[in-house]
């Protein structure tokens, strides 16, 4: 798998843990400037999956919230 549809398979834990190592390997150094660029453009992918996963849990948290208070609202006339 490569590409989106890699992308799209990773949970966020995965991506984060991944993400993580990826940091681990720059900070360290002793790379490449080739594998340097390949490994910030794989971080750049792998913090593009945990934004979604993130924008999505907050989407779905918003849309929890306002049914809460359209359900206290309803009850409460």
């Amino acid at each position: 798998m490569t590409g989106k549809v890699a992308e799209e398979a990773l949970g966020y834990e995965q991506a984060r843990d991944e993400l993580i190592e990826v940091v681990r390997r720059l900070e360290a150094g002793g790379t490449t400037l080739e594998e340097s660029l390949a490994l910030w453009e794989r971080g750049e992918e792998l913090a593009r999956v945990c934004r979604r996963w993130l924008d999505g849990a907050r989407a779905r948290l918003d849309a929890a919230l306002a049914e809460e208070e359209e359900a206290e609202e309803t009850g409460a006339e």
